[in-house]
């Protein structure tokens, strides 16, 4: 059986991961979203790429 990744991670997702509020979670993936627009790329509210989460949190693998 073959595993996917999930293209974005959630919120509730990010905060379960982390271990913080799901309100602290919104404010991190509010910052990871505006680091994104300002290099150009579009965003989704409440959701952040799997894979620039990964990137910003050094050692971190979303296993869902």
């Amino acid at each position: 059986m073959e595993t996917t990744k999930k293209m974005y991670v959630t919120a509730e997702e990010a905060a379960e991961i982390l271990g913080v509020s799901t309100g602290y979670a919104y404010k991190i993936i509010r910052g990871l979203n505006e680091e994104l627009k300002a290099k150009g790329y579009r965003t989704i509210c409440g959701k952040v790429p799997t894979k620039y989460f990964e990137e910003k949190f050094y050692g971190l693998t979303v296993a869902m």
